[in-house]
């Protein structure tokens, strides 16, 4: 989870304007990734905060359905991120686009304005939905290791307020002044360092999983009830993020010829590691999996810190996932200048909409049905449709259309039933 996640939609020209006597022959000198940092560049663009929300997947909906599902999203992200690279490369060779930085550029070069708007929205829900999960967990995990309930004060409170509610708005003034930074420079230290920590805090709870798994053995189910498959897909398509990046991801890459094949190794490596650690945290906890794996462990010393970790990353990864949005909203409506009052208020928005949702794993079901579905499947293949419709052969378009309406169908209905998850918690 850090800088290298942000789906931007830049502001600038797609058409550059034509040579000068002065015009650098061989362009900005800036070095190219190799396989290896590609593959790593990939792997922090992709992994992010859905994770933590596996293991309570794999409760709901079976350990071996989930795995399968995970492998079919990884699949589908693979294939739909490929089909963005050659519509951009398509495009630049044919239409004289000499840069399509961002999926945002893409979405004007291949639909006008309306293209930007629609990959825009996107972003935006998509990106703010990322930071409510982020406070949500910071919530829940501050009341859990501080205010847990108690045989004689079942439920605690804070000068009036639900622990939870309490801690969310504790970030919010620090979160203020985060946000407020008008550069990702200055924040790109306290990315690596997020990462870092989520990694570490990964290996630790795995670990931790076997062995509470090899000591209490609980009894686990392979397939759950058939009608929670939609919401078990839309944790899995939270847990992939970074699909807006693969552009920026395969301009740097040095060998592009490679690229699809170094994206597919990433993508096999990060399916099975959340296979994994979504297979372990349900195995070690069965049918007391909580919503966020970490609430499942006691108060010992390494627990402790590894969820005081995890709240250090989130954090700070929060202004970096929003950054994204400042950048269009800004954009869109202070002329590309920055506007400290407008950032102010989308901090405060992402604030109340965590206050009112009541659990993290439904939370991530949500946007990752409502929103990822549209701009990991839908619009990928939509725009592939547009560019390619003259030569595609009769497979080709059979496939595109088929990723499309299956996008379509799993947002309807993946969205339909994390609210009704949502809504039960309520009452």
């Amino acid at each position: 989870m850090g800088g290298d996640k942000e789906a931007t939609s830049s502001s600038q020209r797609l058409r550059q304007p034509p040579p000068t006597e002065n015009t650098p022959l061989i362009g900005d000198p800036k070095p190219l990734s190799s396989q290896s940092k590609t593959f790593a560049n990939v792997f922090i663009a992709v992994v992010g905060a859905g994770v933590l929300g596996l293991p309570y997947s794999f409760k709901r909906t079976g350990w071996l359905m989930s795995l399968l599902t995970l492998l079919l999203v990884a699949f589908l992200t693979h294939h739909c991120m490929m089909l963005i690279v050659y519509t951009r490369r398509k495009l630049e060779s044919s239409n004289g686009f000499t840069r399509i930085p961002s999926f945002g550029d893409l979405g004007f070069a291949v639909c006008g304005v309306w293209g930007r708007l629609l990959v825009d929205v996107l972003i935006i829900l998509a990106q703010a939905g990322f930071c409510v999960g982020y406070l949500i967990f910071i919530g829940n995990t501050l009341a859990h290791l501080l205010n847990a309930p108690t045989a004689s004060d079942l439920t605690p409170q804070i000068l009036g307020l639900a622990p939870k509610s309490f801690y969310i708005w504790a970030c919010f003034p620090f979160q203020l002044g985060l946000n407020s930074i008008a550069t990702l420079t200055h924040l790109a230290p306290l990315s690596i360092f997020a990462d870092v920590i989520d990694l570490g805090a990964m290996g630790v709870v795995m670990v931790e999983d076997v062995v509470v798994m090899l000591k209490k053995m609980p009894e686990v189910k392979a397939f759950g009830d058939l009608s929670l498959f939609f919401y078990g897909l839309g944790v899995a398509v939270y847990s992939f993020e970074g699909v807006g990046m693969v552009l920026p991801l395969e301009s740097e890459a040095k060998d592009k010829d490679k690229f699809g094949k170094v994206l597919a190794w990433t993508m096999t490596f990060i399916s099975l590691m959340y296979g994994s650690f979504g297979a372990l945290g349900y195995f070690a906890f069965g049918d007391q999996t909580k919503d966020m794996i970490t609430a499942n462990y006691g108060a010992g010393l390494i627990s402790t810190l590894v969820k005081l970790g995890l709240v250090v990353n989130l954090f700070f990864t929060l202004p970096i996932m929003m950054n994204p949005v400042y950048e269009i909203v800004e954009r869109r409506f202070w002329g590309g200048r920055y506007c400290l009052w407008m950032r102010w208020m989308l901090v405060l928005a992402v604030i109340l909409v965590a206050l009112l949702v009541p659990n993290f794993a439904d939370f991530m079901s949500l946007v990752g049905s409502g929103v990822c579905c549209a701009l990991g499947f839908v619009v990928p293949t939509l725009f592939h449709l547009i560019v390619f419709k003259s030569e595609m052969g009769w497979g080709q378009w059979c496939s595109d259309v088929s990723i499309l309406v299956l996008g379509v169908v799993l947002a309807v209905s993946g969205t339909w039933s994390a609210l009704q998850e949502i809504f039960a918690a309520k009452v």
